[in-house]
């Protein structure tokens, strides 16, 4: 089957045929073709490497990729990414997950329970999945109240909809300096600044907060205070109390993502603050892709609202994926697998720690991500692009970093998709190439 990288191959190489791109002619640094095509960087890379496979393109260290001539140097000897390792796209995954998901839908053979979790998404099955979810998060520190809660279609789409209901159109979100990147995409699309804040190693600085609303009117604020993506780190109490104290003399509101807090046992911060927080979770990392459900817990005050706007935002959660999500909350499933994941993710991180012992990482042995400072000599998208050549797809830091020149020399490895011996395989290729210097590692651009 033709995938979208062997399409952008195909597309240059007829290019170079037609005599669109001449001989010699240099092609553009990976990066820049990435960000014009809209594909990551270790696509990019991928699709470099293969016109370097085929004798299409040359490359030379420092100068770039460049299309060779008429009688092209004999193709390089690198298999074909069949067995491609893939860091980047981070869902986590244990043996067994999918048995126990079917278990509990085991069911819905019937016609009857199918058609019904088929049916319409009305306001009574919300107000069921209501009740499951505020059974489900209930701790000894946070009682939530079912009627709090609203269903969107994924975390992300939840993550936009908190975002579009709090802030106007040309108004101002305070987000941590490294986040998650599709909080990018989502402000460009809702017309919105995106305000990085200083943040420390337990994330965003109260006074820096106070300092960047004096600056001028902040909408809200975004956090993501477990096991933060990239970083890994967890904000401790006391940074919690006093960012709360803040954002309450400052009459703000924050959207608390919480996707990977299945792996750690912190309550929301709308347990301390629940008139002042919006919790964003979702169910497709805890439990399965498949299974998409976006959770917001809103205070109540804004329920009403936060409904609506995920009705005209058409992030509403659809049928099957509500029913799925419900019946495995309820039925001890998701708690099952979180506890699997909870014990895997160790495993993975103890591979991390002795393949890539004696460098530099920032991580959180609960997580399923690692953010990788690189030593002396290497580039994130050096890295990036060796590691594609080597089969493997990894994050660059730049991915990460909210404002454009300010992305660290680091990059993000998930942990979540390979099997254990495909991880140390992974973890093992990269150290090698740390260990080489980037022009050993045939890096071009």
């Amino acid at each position: 089957m033709t995938t979208s990288y062997t399409a952008l191959v195909d597309a240059i190489a007829a290019d170079i045929s037609a005599g669109n791109l001449k001989a010699g002619e240099r092609l553009p640094p990976q990066r820049h073709f990435a960000y014009a095509k809209g594909i990551a960087a270790s696509t990019a890379a991928r699709v470099y490497a293969e016109l370097l496979r085929r004798g299409l393109v040359v490359g030379e260290v420092g100068r770039g990729t460049f299309v060779a001539g008429k009688s092209p140097l004999p193709p390089l000897r690198v298999e074909p990414f069949d067995d491609r390792i893939d860091l980047e796209f981070n869902f986590p995954t244990v043996p067994d997950q999918s048995a126990l998901i079917a278990r509990s839908l085991a069911s819905w053979q019937s016609p009857e329970a199918f058609s019904a979790a088929l049916a319409p998404v009305t306001d009574r099955r919300l107000a069921e999945a209501g009740r499951v979810s505020a059974a489900f998060f209930a701790s000894d520190r946070w009682r939530p109240q079912a009627e709090n809660f609203v269903f969107a279609g994924s975390g992300r789409q939840s993550i936009a909809a908190a975002v579009s209901a709090l802030v106007p159109v040309g108004g101002r979100l305070a987000v941590e300096p490294l986040t998650y990147p599709m909080i990018k995409g989502i402000a460009a699309r809702l017309g919105i600044t995106l305000v990085p804040v200083v943040m420390d190693d337990e994330g965003m600085r109260p006074d820096a907060l106070a300092k960047a609303h004096r600056s001028a009117a902040l909408s809200a604020v975004y956090l993501q205070p477990v096991l933060h993506n990239p970083l890994g780190f967890t904000m401790s109490q006391a940074r919690r109390d006093e960012l709360l104290r803040v954002v309450r003399k400052l009459d703000l509101t924050i959207i608390e993502d919480r996707i990977y807090s299945f792996l750690a046992d912190e309550p929301p911060l709308a347990a301390e603050a629940e008139e002042r927080t919006i919790m964003v979770d979702s169910l497709s990392k805890r439990l399965a892709p498949g299974i998409s459900v976006g959770i917001l817990h809103v205070p109540p005050q804004a329920r009403e609202r936060m409904a609506v706007t995920v009705r005209t935002g058409t992030w509403s959660v659809t049928s099957l994926a509500l029913a799925a999500g419900v019946r495995l909350l309820a039925d001890g499933t998701a708690n099952e697998i979180a506890r699997r994941k909870r014990a895997d993710a160790r495993i993975r991180q103890a591979l991390v720690a002795e393949c890539l012992a004696g460098y530099s990482i920032k991580t959180d042995p609960r997580s399923y991500h690692v953010w990788l400072e690189l030593p002396e000599g290497w580039r994130a998208d050096a890295l990036t692009m060796a590691a594609a050549r080597a089969g493997i797809a990894i994050t660059p830091g730049s991915r990460f970093a909210v404002a454009p020149g300010h992305s660290p020399n680091a990059v993000r490895l998930g942990l979540g998709l390979p099997v254990h011996a495909e991880l140390r395989k992974a973890l093992t290729r990269i150290a090698a190439l740390l260990a080489a210097r980037p022009e050993e590692a045939d890096v071009t651009e």
